[in-house]
């Protein structure tokens, strides 16, 4: 099996468009963000760098959640197991920051949440990159890896930004939800926060309801 991914070189992970290396540099950047954060001591800075990692954070593990991990559990041995790990990490984050955007800038519960978050990061990108991602590079060959590369970038880029308690971490339930939260999100980063989180769960309840009613209308159209 492959070594770890940290230490190979681009043209070793299948090409700058590969799976691999762009998960290697979505990596990089969430690292060094969560040493600018430390390194500020002014608070409007440290959360503006808190804002963009969490940006980062959940359209990363939405795109790998939604393209990366199922093409993990269907070519890699023991890929169910691997990927479970991964989005239990997934879901601790999810919660922490969810608990973060909760408390004021300056509590000193909010910044020992940051800290758990930012060691479960680290955590969760070690996994990754020396258990899971080598597997799947044993398993798939470049051009594999670049044209899965190409869809894990598509979705990273149209993905929810914040943290859901509503949405599952596998398909197809967060594949329905991710439209409709990623316009949220990005309405939320630009404007602040839209809609009480009461109407937006009941907004996105029944949207996703609608969601699936279209979805099975679909597969009984295509079946007669």
């Amino acid at each position: 099996m492959p070594g770890t991914i940290e230490e190979q070189t681009v043209e070793q992970l299948g090409g700058p468009s590969s799976v691999l290396a762009r998960q290697r540099r979505d990596h990089a950047e969430l690292d060094r963000l969560m040493e600018r954060y430390r390194a500020f001591a002014d608070s409007e800075e440290r959360e503006r760098v808190l804002k963009e990692l969490a940006q980062l954070v959940f359209s990363h593990a939405f795109a790998e959640e939604t393209v990366l991990w199922p093409a993990v559990r269907r070519s890699v041995t023991h890929g169910e197991e691997l990927t479970s790990r991964v989005e239990e990490e997934h879901q601790q984050i999810n919660d922490l920051v969810a608990g973060i955007e909760r408390l004021s800038p300056g509590d000193p519960e909010r910044e020992e949440k940051v800290e758990r978050v930012f060691a479960l990061i680290r955590q969760d990108i070690r996994d990754e990159e020396d258990l899971v991602l080598p597997k799947l590079q044993e398993a798939l060959d470049d051009a594999q890896l670049r044209r899965l590369g190409t869809a894990w970038e598509t979705v990273r880029r149209t993905a929810p930004t914040h943290p859901h308690a509503i949405v599952p971490r596998r398909p197809p339930g967060n594949a329905l939800l991710g439209v409709p939260l990623s316009l949220y999100d990005r309405m939320r980063d630009g404007l602040g926060p839209v809609l009480p989180s009461a109407m937006l769960k009941r907004l996105l309840t029944g949207l996703t309801g609608l969601l699936v009613s279209v979805a099975v209308a679909a597969i009984v159209r295509r079946r007669r």
